[in-house]
């Protein structure tokens, strides 16, 4: 089995999908923020410099999951139908999760992908300050679904 994004020549191209049907898709996507006990605290507490870290992270992996296209160069453009970005504060750090779903005649497992690294991105971005610690954990696709349209 060759890969989609290669051409016979080796090069690097865009899959070509207008003969695919279109197709409801789901995908979900997690990923954890390791950190001091003493930096889930002050976001537990709302005490950081810099804001709401859970709002501000769910916002910006949503965002960054609709960006998908315009970060990853052979990524389809698709319309999504649903894009949601949950962060749940855990014993070592903070679990970030996303599930996409689309009508499209290609996968949305790349959005929620997406999604989950920028939310990890922005609890880093935002505890950098009083943590140089943090790791960025397992991001990875756990679930992808597609249905068939009546």
């Amino acid at each position: 089995m060759g890969l989609s994004h290669v051409d016979e020549h080796g090069r690097a191209r865009m899959v070509d999908v207008s003969r695919k049907p279109q197709v409801r898709r789901t995908a979900t996507a997690r990923g954890t923020v390791r950190m001091a006990a003493e930096t889930l605290q002050l976001i537990r507490d709302n005490a950081l410099a810099k804001g709401d870290v859970l709002a501000t992270a769910r916002i910006a992996g949503i965002t960054g999951g609709k960006r998908t296209a315009d970060l990853i160069p052979l990524c389809h453009n698709i319309e999504i139908d649903q894009l949601e970005v949950e962060l749940e504060l855990i014993a070592d750090g903070i679990a970030v999760s996303a599930r996409a779903v689309c009508t499209d005649k290609t996968g949305i497992e790349m959005e929620a992908l997406t999604a989950v690294s920028v939310a990890c991105l922005t609890v880093y971005d935002m505890c950098k300050a009083v943590d140089k610690d943090m790791r960025i954990d397992g991001v990875q696709l756990v679930e992808k679904t597609k249905e068939q349209l009546d």
